[in-house]
């Protein structure tokens, strides 16, 4: 899985690929996607159970769900898959790459159930970028929204949902989240350093013949790297020395 161009075979499953925007998107559907707080509990106590770059990993995987459902319905689908490739670069090197800035000039209304749910997807995933680069201890928290959208707008959500279920049971074994039973500072000042948690590969959530290992992972991320195009991704700085 060397580029974003070999569609996942879950996701082809999963109808996601030029079906119809049939989902509702009403005003109580948007609201729950902007203001996830509430009624999640049981979703929140998974996700936060899961380390920084696990998190991370599962923000690109999400968003690529996303992306490949959009395709051929907007054309801001390109600026979201640089997105997706700066993901990875950043639980590989975070050095390596620019904040994912959010263009407000993108912000049509969120009432568009196509551009508007890209829009809400989008501000997710800057929101987890600045929580990861920042090292907050409340990272996780920002991934309720992102899951909720992706499986709201997936045509066979049976299919989501297993995956879902089967890679966060995977990712609370391999990538566990070691704050977990702490009693946080709740101002959200302390920070947390990631940088010696395990790397984590796209392969990891799209490829069932995969087997994790931490070597593995970190071939596999190396690999995906190595093939894009770091001149024509603004949200790429290969131009840094790794540290």
């Amino acid at each position: 899985m060397r580029n974003l161009n070999n569609v996942p075979k879950i996701i082809m499953e999963s109808k996601s690929i030029g079906h119809s925007i049939d989902y509702k998107w009403t005003k109580k559907k948007i609201d729950k996607m902007l203001d996830p707080v509430f009624g999640n509990d049981e979703l929140e106590n998974i996700l936060t159970q899961i380390n920084h770059k696990g998190s991370l990993g599962l923000t690109a995987a999400l968003l690529e769900w996303i992306y490949w459902r959009f395709t051929g319905y907007t054309q801001a689908t390109s600026d979201t898959q640089k997105r997706i490739e700066a993901i990875w670069c950043l639980i590989n090197n975070k050095e390596q790459t620019n904040p994912l800035l959010f263009d407000i000039d993108f912000q049509t209304a969120a009432s568009g159930s196509v551009n508007g749910a890209l829009w809400i997807a989008l501000m997710n995933v800057r929101m987890i970028d600045v929580r990861y680069r920042k090292g907050s201890y409340f990272l996780q928290n920002e991934l309720v929204g992102l899951v909720l959208l992706a499986r709201h707008i997936t045509p066979k959500k049976k299919k989501f949902d297993n995956w879902f279920n089967k890679i966060t049971t995977q990712l609370i074994y391999t990538h566990p989240n070691p704050y977990k039973n702490n009693k946080l500072d709740e101002s959200d000042e302390a920070v947390y350093d990631s940088s010696n948690e395990p790397v984590i590969s796209r392969e990891y959530f799209f490829d069932s013949a995969f087997t994790y290992t931490i070597e593995a992972s970190e071939n596999a991320l190396h690999n995906f790297i190595d093939n894009l195009n770091h001149k024509t991704n603004a949200f790429l700085n290969f131009s840094k020395k790794a540290s």
